[in-house]
């Protein structure tokens, strides 16, 4: 039997929450460390880590792992409402190394996607096992697949919609050997999706290979907010145009049309952290309880467009945006920081 046919045959209990719906918790690391970040980035990353933090902290419970001998400076960046997990790690991209929870018959269950670091690009050998951590601090079952994929590689509605990047979850140093049509019967199996939209995305510019969660993300059932890039000299002016085409022109898995909306990225950056590698785009927005928190670049028209935007599409809710240019200025943003535990 192949896998794709062992996959179909099995049982599918299990789906991932939209990332709207009430969450237990936040889950984060403060995980920076000399190994992966220059001593000019490190202590403002820290603090950059920190806030993003204290300000999801208002909305709803935040737990982040800390090693035990950066506690005390944890607790002194982090603030008192922040709980601290003692644990050893390797980076602080808790999307990715941690597990994706799903939920099904009154049980909850989190699935390893084997991080490792999207196509061994840094050492990985503690954040490998971050996902069964955190899964069993929760209490929840931990499944098991042999798809290798990140947290920010998938963006789900909920409803049995998700979307995915080739780029990412296609390459040779995740899956070697991996087609569509056994990507799509895992995740129907692990995560309940019934259809993938697949974007191109665009390898070997960003260590993650163009993660799904810097252009698109769901706002709910049939809607997306999607990102554009307005500057033609840069490598995603194509693609995410190639991206906007493409979802306006998909149905959903109840085979509704997509209602997409538009946010180009900022037309200026702050000097401090400029450099090739920012990641300047406001798709890596966080939706907790009450809340998205958001970036924002120091374009203050572009800010303001995003903020605007954001506050439409997810009405009730408080749109906090936040200063985080040194995550973006190693190539992240406050999404990948975190992962939701839902309720």
């Amino acid at each position: 039997m192949s896998l794709t046919e062992r996959n179909r045959s099995m049982p599918q209990p299990w789906v991932m929450p939209d990332e709207g719906q009430p969450h237990r918790r936040t889950w984060m690391a403060f995980g920076a460390d000399e190994r992966v970040w220059t001593a000019e980035l490190l202590p403002r990353i820290r603090e950059d880590v920190a806030r993003i933090a204290r300000t999801v902290a208002r909305f709803e419970p935040v737990s982040m792992l800390v090693r035990p001998e950066e506690f005390d400076l944890a607790r002194a960046l982090a603030g008192p409402e922040v709980a601290l997990v003692p644990a050893e790690m390797d980076d602080l991209w808790l999307r990715d190394s941690g597990p994706v929870f799903v939920g099904g018959e009154g049980a909850m269950a989190a699935v390893d996607f084997n991080f490792n670091a999207w196509g061994d690009k840094q050492e990985y050998r503690e954040d490998a096992q971050l996902a069964g951590l955190v899964a069993e601090r929760t209490g929840a079952e931990l499944l098991a697949t042999e798809l290798v994929l990140e947290g920010g590689g998938i963006e789900v509605d909920g409803a049995g919609t998700a979307i995915v990047t080739e780029s990412c979850v296609l390459n040779d140093n995740r899956n070697p050997g991996w087609q569509r049509e056994d990507v799509e019967a895992e995740l129907a199996r692990l995560l309940g999706i019934s259809k993938v939209i697949w974007l191109p995305g665009i390898a070997g510019y960003d260590v993650t290979d163009g993660h799904t969660d810097f252009y698109a993300r769901f706002a709910g059932p049939g809607v997306v907010v999607a990102g554009r890039e307005d500057d033609v000299g840069c490598y995603d002016y194509d693609v995410t145009r190639r991206h906007l085409a493409i979802l306006q022109d998909s149905a959903d898995a109840r085979g509704g049309p997509l209602r997409v909306e538009v946010i180009p990225g900022p037309a200026r950056v702050r000097d401090e952290f400029a450099r090739d590698e920012f990641a300047a785009g406001y798709m890596n927005f966080y939706v907790c309880n009450g809340g998205v928190v958001a970036p924002e670049f120091g374009d203050p028209e572009a800010d303001a467009f995003a903020e605007a935007t954001l506050a439409r599409v997810f009405p009730g809710r408080q749109v906090v945006q936040i200063d985080i240019d040194a995550v973006a200025a190693g190539g992240g943003g406050i999404h990948c920081t975190t992962q939701q535990e839902p309720a």
